[in-house]
């Protein structure tokens, strides 16, 4: 569904991703693991057309998405979960809800969000309070919600657990594993390693801009130089 070959991107005259190759294929949930600021996000926002890459492709489904605008990227079926959430705190729930549709799905807003509403029934209890009023965990709902509203194809998910409670974290994964299970493709970036290869198929870890290992989620959980460098163990 996604390919990318030798990405190149940085900013200005700083460097970040040195040659990226990867893939997602449909319907499955694809781990980027990897510290703060080895390219992560970066590799998000090259992705979803925020950052113009300075060498290398992208494609999706077939189509070159390579330099194209975010809104026609969206349009193709990409959402972008954004590290820190992005809500827009002084609008309602239901409106932060609403604006997801805005470029692609809007025909089927209505009834997209009643999904989204079962999918996470705490947004519903809250659909007219003011969205920067949310608990933490209650805001990342309703950023993956604003992102489902477009009936995306491939979900990109940027640090979900950021922040939030043990309890809550593992109710984040279980949400994502079931979002998985509705068929959409997801890619997950995310520090915490055991819980993201714990849901993925395949992983890709990330170092100073390269990937430094890849391959099947359980077999790189059980990788020791995996687990010295992340897990300490």
């Amino acid at each position: 569904m996604l390919e990318i070959s030798g990405i190149r991107a940085g900013y200005g005259s700083m460097s970040v991703l040195q040659g990226i190759d990867m893939r997602v294929e449909a319907s499955e949930i694809v781990a980027l693991l990897g510290s703060n600021g080895v390219g992560k996000t970066t590799l998000n926002n090259v992705i979803s057309g925020f950052i113009r890459p300075s060498g290398g492709s992208i494609s999706f489904k077939g189509v070159t998405i390579t330099g194209k605008k975010p809104r026609d990227i969206v349009a193709l079926g990409i959402a972008h979960v954004p590290e820190g959430r992005k809500i827009f705190p002084n609008l309602s729930v239901a409106e932060n809800l609403k604006l997801g549709a805005f470029r692609r799905a809007s025909s089927n807003a209505k009834q997209n969000f009643e999904r989204i509403c079962a999918i996470f029934p705490r947004l519903r209890e809250r659909l007219g309070q003011l969205a920067g009023t949310l608990s933490g965990g209650e805001q990342q709902m309703l950023a993956i919600g604003r992102g489902m509203m477009s009936e995306p194809e491939l979900l990109i998910l940027d640090e979900p657990s950021l922040g939030l409670s043990p309890i809550m974290v593992e109710e984040m994964f279980g949400l994502i594993t079931k979002i998985n299970a509705d068929g959409v493709a997801v890619l997950l970036v995310e520090q915490n390693v055991m819980q993201s290869l714990g849901v993925a198929k395949r992983a890709y870890v990330i170092e100073q801009g390269r990937f430094v290992m890849q391959g099947d989620a359980a077999g790189l959980l059980a990788d020791p130089q995996l687990r010295q460098a992340y897990l300490g163990m």
